[in-house]
């Protein structure tokens, strides 16, 4: 079992509920996905990866394993097109395993025999040039339902663009409120896109976006600090 990967380094975790530890990411090249604001445009392609097993992704994490480092983070690309690959590195590792995701393979991330959190990214129509394609949105609810029926940890993060609107925003804030099984214990985070200098009246606008969100969800607004800590 082979899988390809971009690159496997040690950094602190720039977004969501875990944002500040300290984490090995892993990230595999392949998206099922072309996001219009996404900071990662070579891991798209499979063929910018390194064919590797899971036997050497684990030495290469154990290479680089430091005590204050608890969980390898899978993020890409998508990692959900490899389920079985994360399944096998798994088993052979006591650290917390993260998912960083798109959501919209359902079926594979149900496949994964281990996840400790799972940050899962709702997309936007404003997310991608041409009409927004309805099916992403859809396995995107049914990733999260078939995640919180097993009692896996796992929160959602919305990008949010200079060009985003708070109607449209606020549609697909609406619709996963009605879609999802269990709310309560679900939390939003928006993330403004980065830089932050091409945001104008940014504070007006994130004030917004949160009173939006706080209608159905707790919410939280984090932007990603490893870009402002410039680091990888």
């Amino acid at each position: 079992m082979k899988a390809p990967i971009i690159e496997i380094f040690s950094s602190f975790q720039g977004e969501g509920l875990w944002i500040g530890e300290r984490q090995i990411f892993v990230r595999f090249a392949g998206c099922n996905l072309n996001c219009n604001y996404c900071d990662t445009n070579d891991s798209k392609s499979t063929k910018s990866g390194i064919l590797m097993t899971p036997q050497e992704v684990l030495e290469e994490i154990n290479k680089i394993l430091t005590p204050d480092c608890k969980t390898i983070s899978f993020t890409g690309g998508e990692p959900s097109l490899y389920p079985e690959f994360i399944s096998e590195v798994s088993k052979s590792t006591d650290l917390n395993i993260m998912l960083e995701t798109n959501g919209t393979l359902p079926e594979n991330i149900d496949s994964i025999e281990r996840l400790d959190m799972v940050s899962l990214d709702i997309k936007l129509p404003e997310h991608f040039d041409g009409e927004f394609d309805e099916s992403i949105f859809l396995n995107e609810i049914k990733s999260l339902n078939l995640l919180i029926s097993k009692s896996k940890n796992v929160y959602c993060k919305v990008v949010i663009l200079p060009s985003t609107k708070i109607k449209s925003f606020k549609e697909v804030v609406e619709k996963l409120s009605q879609n999802i099984s269990n709310k309560s214990n679900l939390k939003i985070i928006i993330q403004p896109s980065s830089p932050l200098g091409e945001w104008k009246d940014i504070n007006f606008k994130l004030f917004e976006f949160s009173e939006v969100v706080g209608q159905y969800f707790e919410v939280s607004t984090i932007p990603q600090i490893h870009k402002i800590l410039d680091i990888e």
